[in-house]
């Protein structure tokens, strides 16, 4: 808004609002639309794939149910009390972390099996991409485990079992996060270098793997539970 040089003038506005590009949304031809892009994802995704909604579930379903248990133990203490002890209780919420992060593991490569694979991943760079990957996820697993110890990894401040010290050790030195950060490491490897049928029409052609099926368990056997 501005005045004009009439100091008794009133402000007027500066701009004039014109109407709505195209008339608004309900004048857009959706059947216009370029879909390519979505056409060529949905060559490599089948989101409808039984596999591949149980590992969405999974992968979204572990941190909330360990970070909702937590919590509500840091505000109740009844597993404590029900435990009898708060190492007790964090053991038990400990042994089902890791049967559920099992559980997302093999869901994990039943998906990466059944869904078609881009030509570019089946090369031998991408395989030893996904190795190192691997061996990187595996260092930052394994290492921030050490360092935080059990009860540390498992949520054990919310139970009061806290450190003396922060923890600055490696990994921790040099990222914030390290065990997601290896976590995701490994799941990225996993999935570069699971072999499923190479990349085409989704169908049931397509699903079917050229190479050995991994052991009953499935995935990489590392628990991906949250640092403190």
């Amino acid at each position: 808004m501005k005045r004009s040089g009439d100091p008794g003038a009133k402000p007027t506005s500066s701009s004039v609002a014109g109407p709505d590009c195209c008339g608004g949304l309900g004048n857009i031809d959706f059947r216009q639309a370029d879909l390519c892009v979505m056409t060529w994802l949905l060559g490599y995704v089948d989101p409808l794939d039984p596999s591949f909604v149980a590992a969405v579930l999974t992968i979204a379903f572990n941190p909330l149910y360990w970070n909702v248990v937590a919590r509500w133990e840091h505000k109740t203490r009844k597993l404590s009390r029900a435990f009898g002890s708060p190492y007790l209780a964090c053991y038990s919420l400990s042994v089902t972390i890791l049967l559920l992060n099992f559980l997302r593991s093999h869901c994990f490569t039943q998906a990466m099996l059944s869904q078609p694979k881009m030509e570019s991943l089946d090369t031998p760079a991408a395989y030893s991409l996904g190795l190192a990957l691997l061996g990187l996820g595996v260092v930052l697993v394994l290492s921030s485990f050490f360092a935080l110890g059990f009860t540390g990894t498992f949520l054990g401040d919310y139970f009061g079992i806290l450190k003396e010290a922060r923890v600055t050790v490696f990994p921790f030195n040099i990222l914030d996060n390290p065990m997601y950060w290896g976590s995701t490491a490994n799941y990225l490897g996993w999935a570069i270098i699971s072999s499923p049928a190479p990349a085409g029409a989704v169908g049931s052609e397509a699903r079917q793997p050229h190479g050995p099926a991994p052991d009953s368990a499935g995935g990489p056997h590392l628990h991906g539970g949250p640092p403190v």
